[in-house]
């Protein structure tokens, strides 16, 4: 069985949108990932995440924006023919960017659940706030890798579905804090 690993920027109130300079979400405070000062050892998780990556995932909005930057981006290289999955019901296969890899389209978390029954290694999501949520609603997050940062945005979605649910326990496996307050944690999903 494949791992589907949940991995991104999250504000210490549970906000994972805007986190770069682009345009903002829902909210007035894109960009929160660049306020803080540079501490290397802060990004480790990135890189060491990349020795793991066998495949990525994305919702159709996350393909989109990643898609129009990753392709040609040198510190990207390394994803730009790993196999990518976008779970959408409204993304065409014309819709696909050229050149990244080899693409498939999934239209359900099924299809997500029938991904991971086959052979291979983890596949992160990277970004896709709303897929990461309904992936872990129906139970198929398997693990997630935080970089927790000290910042209140009040605003944006959330990793986190907010409905009552049955209880979902988490097994720390590692964490780490650095000087400009970044929190790593890496926790593993107990079933």
């Amino acid at each position: 069985m494949r791992k589907l690993v949940y991995t991104g920027f999250m504000s210490l109130d549970g906000v994972v949108d805007s986190p770069g300079r682009g345009p903002g979400e829902e909210h007035r405070s894109g960009g929160w990932v660049l306020d803080l000062d540079f501490v290397e050892e802060a990004w480790s998780l990135k890189g060491e995440e990349l020795a793991d990556t066998t495949a990525l995932m994305f919702g159709r909005r996350s393909y989109e924006a990643f898609g129009a930057v990753w392709p040609g981006s040198e510190d990207h290289a390394a994803y730009r023919d790993l196999p990518k999955y976008v779970v959408s019901t409204t993304l065409a296969e014309d819709g696909l960017v050229d050149g990244w890899g080899p693409t498939s389209v999934l239209r359900s978390a099924e299809d997500v659940a029938a991904l991971k029954e086959g052979d291979g290694g983890a596949i992160f999501i990277h970004g896709s706030a709303e897929l990461a949520r309904r992936l872990s609603e129906a139970g198929l997050i398997d693990q997630y890798n935080l970089l927790v940062f000290p910042v209140l945005l009040g605003a944006g979605k959330s990793l986190f579905g907010r409905a009552d649910r049955d209880k979902q326990m988490l097994a720390l496996r590692e964490s780490q804090a650095y000087s400009n307050g970044i929190i790593k944690m890496i926790y593993d999903v107990r079933r």
